[in-house]
């Protein structure tokens, strides 16, 4: 997909168009091709999926700011005898620091002040701050043992979405309709909401390029809903501009754009025109989707009190089920706020009050539709969170800092077993003693989830196989399938 090719290819078609050497047999060729595929899918690659997909639609639960997994599922209870005692040089292993913890003279242990129970069938440990995630724990498959090699916000993130920590790359949603076409023309194929957060008001900040493109062609970009005001900008008609007029502007805007694809071949053009039409379209379509008014009080009451507030995480995670039953097949929900370098027990409770049981009610919802079978969820940060104490340490409140060494995430529906867990971190949280998972790896298995092989589904960009899991080796993560 690198563009300086694709604008070759172009031309060299025109020129064929123009000298009548069979152009039409040649046009219709690489078409014909492209949409050979599943019935029910539009532009899928010759050949994908690959293998039988669990699943057919992929919803990630993204937790911006590295939340603590030894104060939400990585129990530690030795530690609490510990308190404030400085964590061991061995245990430490010469870690680099942030620059927000690197001079402290200390690093005393500050243990989780929260209570922990186990849950389920699977006798899964979960804290107090999640006692509606607690109640779906047999559906959930944990994961203790992930590790990343970024240290700060952006390159983590960056890393998570598009298997790089430099900014440029295509993210897993424009992967996923690259290779597996959409299922629906009248919603975008990727579609990111930023709901709102009650933790600490400072956040990170996200870019578009988070859900971008890349090489791959633009019109795969994700569209992100906003929190507040019209979920999209210009989705109504300016005053004096009716659907008839909206209509006739766009066809004469799509017979210069033809014009000007057919002189100079550029594949960014054909891309405008798609994304023009799929505005028009998302005119009607998106206005019916972000409706709630249809939705019975009983379903309104398993995501919790905040669902009926635009912009929510409650009424993020509803309109994400939504999204789901109308064919969209990447959604990603990135809820900020859980970077709490100090006051973290106070934020963290927040934290989990908005997320807890909107994410209950999401899998429960999407179960009682039999959609959960076909689904892949996933739950995570970009990283994890220390065990030390950044800043003053209280038996009531503490911080904690940046930790790539390991953290915890979940998946769960599509393909994905629930009750089972992969990993295992020391008494301290802090380093990883048993199967150790990478970020790929994890992308990997939802890539195989969704009937994708990493290793075929690739584009040659400067020099490299590029692939959605990076050039390192990865593995499918067989003990959670």
């Amino acid at each position: 997909m690198d563009p300086r090719t694709e604008t070759m290819l172009n031309l060299t078609r025109r020129e064929l168009l123009t000298r009548g050497l069979c152009a039409a047999g040649a046009a219709a060729i690489p078409l014909a091709a492209r949409q050979a595929t599943a019935a029910d899918r539009i532009g899928a690659l010759p050949g994908v999926p690959h293998h039988p997909p669990k699943a057919k639609r992929f919803i990630y639960l993204f937790m911006n700011g590295g939340p603590a997994q030894m104060d939400l599922y990585d129990y530690k209870p030795e530690v609490e005898k510990l308190f404030d005692q400085d964590l061991p040089d061995e245990v430490r292993k010469g870690q680099r620091f942030t620059t927000m913890t690197s001079g402290q003279k200390r690093f005393p242990l500050a243990p989780s002040m929260f209570k922990f129970e186990k849950h389920g069938q699977c006798d899964r440990w979960v804290s107090e701050l999640l006692p509606h995630t607690a109640k779906v724990v047999d559906e959930l498959s944990f994961i203790y043992s992930v590790h990343t090699n970024a240290i700060n916000h952006d390159p983590a993130v960056t890393y998570i979405q598009t298997g790089r920590e430099l900014p440029g790359w295509p993210s897993m949603g424009a992967w996923l309709a690259y290779g597996l076409g959409v299922e629906t023309e009248n919603l975008p194929n990727y579609v990111v909401m930023t709901p709102t957060w009650t933790g600490r008001k400072s956040a990170q900040a996200l870019y578009s390029r988070l859900w971008g493109t890349g090489f791959l062609p633009p019109n795969l970009q994700g569209v992100s809903l906003r929190a507040k005001g019209d979920p999209v900008l210009f989705i109504n008609d300016p005053p004096g501009v009716d659907t008839t007029m909206r209509r006739k502007m766009l066809d004469g805007l799509a017979e210069l754009n033809q014009l000007q694809f057919e002189r100079l071949g550029d594949p960014e053009t054909t891309a405008r025109i798609a994304q023009y039409e799929m505005a028009f379209r998302m005119q009607s379509s998106v206005p019916e989707l972000t409706d709630l008014s249809g939705e019975p009080q009983h379903v309104l009451d398993m995501y919790g009190p905040d669902v009926k507030t635009p912009g929510t995480f409650a009424a993020s995670c509803l309109l994400a089920r939504r999204l789901a039953e109308r064919g969209v097949q990447c959604i990603q929900l990135f809820h900020r706020g859980w970077d709490q370098h100090g006051n973290l027990p106070n934020d963290l409770r927040n934290q989990c009050r908005d997320v807890d049981q909107a994410t209950r009610g999401l899998i429960e919802d999407l179960k009682q539709r039999d959609m959960l079978k076909d689904t892949v969820i996933v739950w995570g940060g970009e990283f994890g969170r220390t065990v030390y104490c950044q800043g003053t340490l209280k038996r009531d409140n503490y911080g904690r800092d940046h930790h790539p060494r390991c953290f915890t995430m979940w998946m769960a529906g599509g393909g994905i077993q629930g009750g089972r867990s992969i990993g295992m971190t020391d008494e301290f949280s802090y380093n990883i003693v048993e199967d150790p998972v990478k970020i790929a790896d994890i992308n990997n298995t939802v890539l195989h989830c969704l009937g994708i092989d990493n290793r075929k589904l690739s584009v040659k960009f400067q020099g490299l196989d590029a692939r959605v899991t990076g050039v390192e080796e990865c593995r499918v993560l067989n003990e959670l399938l």
